[in-house]
């Protein structure tokens, strides 16, 4: 099949690469002639693990272009994965929807089928196909559908090649016919519906996620007053098949692009569609509150913080990614630095993204520079190699050996073995 797919971001690069690795041509484009250069050249503008060798194997399936016109010449399904932002009200701001929508239309000589990839309030197909109504020049048959992403990034590869289920709505049985094509192969369960509930689907899946997340935060400050261990009461209740273990890890709270934009934006909706959607204002709520208590319980290791050597493992809001975008760390360290803190910070890939949002951070080059003189260590991401450091050689190199765990990486039993002064989230 040929395609298209409008915006190399997190979700654009690799559905394209994904599309590519079925056999699929793909056109991949994006209005940044920057990144345009760099994917022409064999380069990755984003980590993400396996990305790069996969785009290498299929390059000869891939193209790389700034024109849209270029783009819906070549192709005959349109993909739109261009950023979805939100605006300062939560509203999902759709403006770069808009525009690919009429350029799409403007520009099509034969029957196109445009494909919302991006994530998008319901109701957005009908303003998608308004827009290409009003700007189809050539009157020429299209459809749009519905067809969200549910990859995450990290696994993004296999999340896409492997996936639970494919989603996708429609009203048009000519798109229908085609998007079970392009994905029947795939062998997993799909879900077609109309293109209403396909838009629901994705904002109702994330923020139910976000909602176990706050939940088990919540649980977690109720097992510190009460003597309770968070992990164990989360084994018990993710035995429970209704339940599921999978978003009960207690920690500082949810980042990245998806769920702190997807919850606004479904609160957002909710509300225009004249639903005060309460829940999900209280796990926003919740997911705030985490962050706050977690400074609170850096305020306790170290007493006073003005002038304090506060150390920062890890970055990005999750391990495996780059991506900074609400990423626990930022509003943490803004915190520490506001009580007068000296910050300094390692993160294994998102240092560069991380310079250009957080300032007067010493950036250190491994994780024991960061403990040397430090009169604290917070853990804020998972990766792997915090889990394999040498606490020993790291106790030895701090000033005082206190750490603050946010992900509850390490055993409780097994910091004051080592004698650390040791805080982690609801154990």
């Amino acid at each position: 099949m040929k395609l298209a797919v409008v915006g190399t971001g997190y979700v654009g690069l690799v559905s394209g690469v994904c599309f590519a690795e079925w056999g699929h041509q793909v056109v991949c484009v994006d209005n940044d002639a920057a990144k345009i250069d760099m994917l022409k050249k064999g380069q990755i503008p984003i980590y993400e693990p396996g990305l790069k060798e996969l785009m290498d194997k299929n390059l000869a399936r891939l193209s790389f272009t700034t024109s849209i016109e270029e783009a819906t010449d070549k192709s005959d399904i349109i993909f739109i994965a261009v950023g979805t932002p939100p605006r300062p009200n939560g509203e999902a701001d759709l403006s770069a929807v808009e525009k690919v929508a009429a350029a799409v239309a403007r520009q099509m000589k034969s029957y196109k089928l445009v494909v919302e990839k991006s994530t998008v309030p319901v109701q957005t197909g009908d303003q998608v196909k308004r827009t290409m109504a009003v700007n189809n020049l050539n009157q020429v048959e299209f459809d749009v559908a519905s067809n969200p992403e549910f990859l995450r990034e990290g696994t993004a590869i296999e999340d896409s090649l492997k996936p639970d289920r494919v989603v996708f709505g429609t009203d048009s049985e000519r798109a229908r016919k085609l998007l079970l094509e392009l994905y029947s192969p795939l062998g997993c369960p799909i879900v077609a519906t109309d293109i209403q509930s396909s838009e629901l689907i994705k904002h109702a899946s994330n923020s139910f996620l976000a909602m176990k997340i706050s939940f088990i935060n919540a649980v977690a400050n109720v097992c510190e007053r009460s003597g309770a261990n968070v992990e164990q009461v989360a084994e018990g209740m993710g035995l429970d098949r209704r339940i599921g273990r999978s978003f009960l890890n207690a920690g500082i709270g949810f980042g990245g692009f998806c769920f702190p934009k997807d919850l606004q934006a479904f609160i957002r909706i909710s509300e225009k569609l004249g639903y005060d959607f309460r829940l999900l204002k209280a796990v926003e709520g919740i997911n705030e509150d985490q962050k706050r208590l977690f400074v609170k319980k850096i305020e306790e290791l170290v007493w006073n913080i003005q002038g304090k050597t506060i150390g920062i493992l890890g970055l990005a809001f999750k391990p495996n990614t780059d991506d900074m975008r609400f990423a626990p760390s930022i509003d943490i360290i803004e915190a520490l630095q506001k009580d007068g803190a000296h910050v300094k910070a390692y993160d294994p890939v998102a240092m560069e993204r991380a310079k250009q949002v957080l300032k007067n951070v010493e950036y250190c080059s491994n994780p024991y520079d960061v403990a040397k003189e430090a009169d604290c260590l917070v853990l804020v991401t998972e990766w792997d190699e915090f889990k394999k450091l040498d606490l020993a050689r790291v106790k030895s190199l701090m000033k005082v050996p206190a750490l603050a765990d946010g992900r509850n990486l390490y055993d409780p039993a097994r910091m004051k073995e080592l004698g650390f002064i040791y805080r982690s989230i609801g154990r």
